[in-house]
């Protein structure tokens, strides 16, 4: 479990790509501090299980096909940026809100409008994940917990939404520097699909 608090922004340093799967290595001094063999780390908000730590600050951690089919993570490619976040501990304080690391939906960068203070981005969306995103509910984007400002519904029916961004989010996540046309990672309010689950089974 996570809270969307992204810790650093590391650096994918290598990539072995096999039959069903790829293998990792990325670096991030900050979130393998204290890392051992199975841990748990977001990676643009996917968990993934630390395989092995390496002295030089990074770690390797394997991606089955489903997870590279059903995230952004197969676009990774050796120099590109990640958003990294340790497993969250018990009893400390929970910044943003509860994520799982399990991606619902791959979204797009459609818009960027940066004023003087913040940048409000929009974002494309799936209906499949559509149907739980709500304003001013958390939503996580690559990892980072944010929270939906604006939604609506191009004619054409695309759903999307914005998020505002100020320039912490912007200089110390990849949204600040992700471009119109990037895929985004989203992760809905898991209480939204525990509410929906029991309004459709029923008692």
């Amino acid at each position: 479990m996570f809270t969307g608090i992204v810790e650093e922004l590391g650096e994918i340093i290598g990539r072995e790509d096999l039959v069903d799967a790829a293998r990792f290595t990325v670096k991030g001094p900050i979130v393998t501090s204290d890392a051992g063999h199975g841990d748990s780390i977001a990676v643009n908000g996917v968990c993934l299980t630390v395989v092995d730590v390496l002295a030089e600050g990074a770690f390797t951690a394997d991606v089955m096909q489903e997870t590279l089919d059903r995230s952004s993570l197969q676009r990774l490619e050796v120099g590109s940026r990640v958003n990294l976040e340790r497993a969250m501990a018990m009893g400390s304080r929970l910044g943003g809100h509860l994520v799982q690391g399990h991606v619902d939906g791959t979204g797009t960068v459609v818009h960027r409008s940066p004023s003087e203070n913040w940048t409000v981005v929009r974002v494309s969306m799936p209906t499949s994940v559509a149907r739980y995103v709500v304003e001013k509910g958390s939503i996580t984007v690559d990892g980072v917990s944010l929270t939906v400002s604006a939604l609506g519904k191009e004619e054409g029916g695309e759903h999307w939404f914005e998020i505002s961004l100020i320039p912490t989010t912007l200089d110390l996540t990849t949204l600040g520097s992700a471009e119109v046309g990037a895929p985004v990672n989203l992760e809905v309010d898991v209480i939204a699909k525990y509410v929906e689950r029991l309004q459709t089974v029923g008692a």
